[in-house]
């Protein structure tokens, strides 16, 4: 196949179209390879090998082509570089790795895996595997599962179980998360709900969907059910001209005002939101989701555990990660994960342009933190109107106390 083949020109368009599609580049590469293009190959090799290290098609490519006759003229280094080598020395290094004792892992960010009204189990997740956020695990364990664990005491002191928990706060700072450890610490199963899951473009499907939805909680008790994207699920009805839209609110605030009946027992209603000012205020009555729960940017304990998380299974060395905390203070989860995530890129590529495999340094990760913008300011710049000057009830005293700590106001 000759290098201007058209089958190839059209790859490397789908390639560029498409760049996290192993499959796709490791055709590529493979054609690459047998049009006598081995740097090419071995190029598109090592992206697809960033993509999915593990990849066993991508590694046994990457090594023919390595070891494929090479045409000159072609640099000493990379002729004579021995990929199973450069394995065995990065499976090598010894500890520590990391220059401080290893903290508690977080799992800020994990994605969702429940289908539609597919109850997952009970999680082994629970408030202890959150790293840092005491404030966040006090305020749970005092407003949510204290009652729940104790019958006997709420009985006692007449506490209801009615009525939910909203979290809210910036993108990207674990509130998902933390909702399947909340479903952990209690025992019970998992269910979350959006809104491509409820909406339906027939008239009433929306509304039997939310129905079926907490139908299924009550089969499964115990069971959390976790609405996400709330202010989609639940937005202001004055806001909306489609009729379908309203009704699924009022379904929603229908199968909440049920949620302490005795066929209830055992279902737990979470929701997050990042707009909580775009909720139907209804839905945030007494009885409903009463009880708010503001959710930040992970604190110093927090980073150190979501980057040890994020490092953990890449080739590092030396990672200081308390000073690593330090400098990015203000980033949320994802941001910590695409500053691993870019760190590791500087060092693939650098190790692909010279033939030599090289460490994730510290040097890596602080010029990664340093490109990195918070993600969490435009939510800042909007929340702190509302706060200000549409704080009724004293929803957001925990924000603006939080804002004036951090000189935001």
């Amino acid at each position: 196949m000759s290098e201007d083949s058209p089958l190839i020109q059209s790859l490397r368009t789908a390639v560029a179209a498409a760049p996290g599609d192993v499959p796709l580049r490791l055709h590529l590469a493979e054609l690459l390879l047998t049009a006598g293009q081995q740097d090419a190959a071995v190029t598109e090799a090592a992206v697809a090998l960033q993509h999915a290290p593990g990849d066993p098609q991508a590694r046994e490519l990457m090594a023919r082509a390595m070891g494929a006759p090479v045409r000159p003229p072609q640099s000493a280094s990379r002729a004579g570089f021995d990929w199973r080598a450069a394995e065995d020395q990065v499976g090598d290094v010894v500890p520590p790795r990391f220059v401080e004792t290893p903290l508690t892992v977080d799992g800020s960010g994990d994605p969702k895996d429940a289908a539609a009204w597919e109850v997952a189990a009970p999680g082994t997740v629970r408030l202890a595997d959150v790293g840092g956020m005491r404030e966040v695990k006090e305020r749970l364990e005092a407003a949510f599962l204290a009652p729940m664990r104790n019958p006997e005491l709420r009985k006692l002191y007449g506490k209801s179980l009615r009525g939910g928990l909203l979290l809210y706060g910036p993108p990207g700072c674990g509130k998902t998360f933390i909702a399947r450890a909340v479903a952990g610490e209690l025992g019970a199963g998992f269910l979350s709900v959006s809104i491509s899951d409820v909406l339906d473009m027939w008239i009433g499907n929306s509304e039997r969907n939310m129905h079926e939805v907490f139908a299924t909680a009550r089969r499964q008790a115990p069971c959390v059910v976790f609405l996400d994207e709330l202010d989609a699920l639940g937005g202001k009805r004055s806001r909306t001209q489609n009729s379908g839209m309203r009704n699924t609110v009022n379904q929603l605030l229908t199968e909440l005002d049920g949620i302490d009946a005795p066929a209830n027992e055992g279902v737990f209603v979470l929701a997050a939101t990042n707009v909580p000012w775009d909720v139907d205020i209804a839905l945030r009555r007494p009885g409903r989701l009463d009880r708010t729960l503001l959710v930040l940017p992970p604190d110093a304990a927090a980073r150190e555990a979501i980057l040890r998380y994020h490092l953990r299974d890449r080739p590092i060395e030396s990672i200081e990660l308390g000073k690593l905390a330090k400098a990015t203070d203000g980033l949320s989860g994802a941001d910590l994960a695409h500053v691993c995530e870019a760190a590791a890129e500087t060092a693939l590529l650098d190790s692909a342009r010279t033939g030599t495999v090289r460490m994730i340094g510290m040097r890596d990760l602080l010029d990664a933190a340093k490109s990195v913008v918070p993600s969490t300011e435009p939510w800042f710049a909007a929340a702190r109107n509302v706060a200000m000057f549409a704080n009724e009830g004293g929803m957001y005293d925990d924000l603006l106390a939080y804002l004036k700590k951090r000189r935001k106001l």
